[in-house]
């Protein structure tokens, strides 16, 4: 029987949204994917959100959907759903099948320990944000529009650095098969510094693989 899938993407910004910036890629993944499966799209939704907010109008309109004609949720990236356990959870408990093109074969207990190593990205990124912008306060900085700069040059700094190290990263993942522990491994015993100089983790290479596939 054919597969049929309900694409669902989210994008942070109204301007991401307009502009198919993130977009873009992640529906070509999802299409990519239901092409390699023989599957039919039946119809997409797009969701304008933070990834930290619970409240999807979108993505409650296609998991009811799929509820009624039996139809997969697929979605290009497990990070694009929800950087929260809990909220995954409650999706994986709705009875509603998905599968996300990064990690099709991902099973339950796999896709929390993802949705907690993106839980807690997004929980470090904060807290090195607040603390940036505390500093730039007790220098005296007016802060607003140095905000966003400082928000700005963090994101460059990761980018480049993914772009460097993550084709790399991304070759292991693909052709040898290794996981983001033996990558982490085989980096530190090559003496290959993290983005922040030191030793190289699981969630690290997470990090730095899942941030070169969004800006594929």
């Amino acid at each position: 029987m054919e597969a049929a899938y309900i694409l669902y993407f989210r994008v942070s910004t109204a301007r991401q949204g307009a502009s198919g910036l993130g977009l873009d890629a992640q529906r070509v993944a999802s299409e990519s994917y239901a092409r390699s499966t023989g599957g039919t799209v039946l119809h997409e939704f797009v969701e304008v959100e933070s990834g930290k907010r619970s409240h999807r109008p979108e993505l409650a309109a296609a998991v009811e959907i799929c509820r009624r004609s039996g139809a997969t949720l697929l979605i290009a990236k497990l990070d694009r759903l929800a950087r929260n356990v809990h909220f995954l959870s409650g999706l994986m408990q709705s009875g509603v099948r998905f599968v996300a093109a990064d990690m099709p074969n991902a099973d339950r207990f796999m896709l929390h320990i993802y949705a907690a190593m993106a839980e807690e990205e997004g929980r470090r990124i904060s807290e090195r944000t607040r603390a940036a912008l505390a500093a730039a306060k007790a220098r005296g900085v007016h802060l607003g529009s140095t905000a966003a700069t400082l928000a700005r040059r963090n994101r460059d700094c990761a980018d480049r650095f993914a772009s460097q190290v993550g084709p790399q990263i991304k070759d292991w993942i693909e052709q040898e098969s290794m996981t983001y522990r033996a990558v982490a491994a085989r980096l530190n015993k090559m003496k290959v510094a993290s983005a922040r100089g030191g030793q190289w983790h699981a969630t690290t290479v997470h990090r730095v693989h899942h941030r070169l596939l969004a800006t594929v």
